[in-house]
């Protein structure tokens, strides 16, 4: 039986320059972590795995959530994927999309 995936809690802003995607995934390290970007979605996936072996467990409370997560963000604005950098800090990771800015408006000069 496949254990059903938890979903991501994610915070998206955007300065200038790029976009920024943050969620805390503490205790998660890199090898356990896939981002892609494709077709203006950014995709995490990872997995957090339990760091405790011991079977038959009898729970007073279990907030944690252990297993694999996932989650799909559709990018609220252009960006260049082809540049885009993570980082995991201190089990904060962050990812850097940097923006694609469209001249608003342009001039046309007409030739004579």
């Amino acid at each position: 039986m496949f254990k059903k995936a938890g979903q991501l809690a994610v915070d998206i802003y955007q300065t200038e320059e790029e976009l920024i995607v943050q969620a805390a995934i503490a205790g998660v390290g890199p090898k356990n972590l896939d981002i892609a970007v494709e077709n203006d979605v950014l995709t995490i996936r990872g997995e957090r795995e339990n760091p405790s072996t011991e079977g038959n467990k009898n729970y007073f409370s279990q907030e944690c959530y252990w297993g694999p997560f996932s989650r799909e963000i559709v990018l609220p604005v252009e960006t260049d994927p082809s540049r885009t950098q993570a980082e995991l800090k201190e089990g904060i990771l962050t990812v850097r999309i940097p923006k694609i800015e469209r001249e608003k408006k342009r001039r046309i000069n007409i030739k004579e």
